[in-house]
């Protein structure tokens, strides 16, 4: 069974993220044991694509990279560590919430200002 691997620029264009993050993710400690080639170069599992994707999730939605680095950190120990990590997760599924609630918000108002300056609002 051969197991297919991605190049950091196949692995950035998979993620959406560039290449300077894939390197910052891995020098924070958020992006561990990625596989070598041979040649030294480093080679991205499909693994790895998934947690990229989860990190960009994460940073998209607010977390910070302190709060990342804990929840690797966390990670890294072990199972005993999922309680924290639902924790981490949880607290910060609340926060989106907020987030969400508060563009919606927002988008009331401006669809508000949309009708008044398109006369329906007279």
């Amino acid at each position: 069974m051969t197991t297919t691997t991605l190049t950091p620029a196949e692995m950035a264009d998979r993620t959406g993220v560039s290449l300077d993050t894939l390197r910052y993710y891995e020098s924070e400690g958020l992006l561990n044991d990625v596989a070598r080639a041979d040649n030294g170069h480093r080679r991205y599992s499909e693994d790895d694509v998934l947690w990229v994707e989860v990190l960009r999730c994460l940073r998209d939605t607010g977390m910070t990279i302190d709060q990342l680095r804990h929840y690797c950190s966390l990670g890294a120990v072990g199972p005993s560590t999922k309680p924290q990590r639902l924790e981490i997760l949880q607290q910060h599924r609340a926060l989106v919430e907020q987030q969400i609630a508060e563009r919606r918000r927002a988008l009331d108002l401006i669809d508000h200002k949309i009708s008044y300056y398109s006369g329906e609002d007279q």
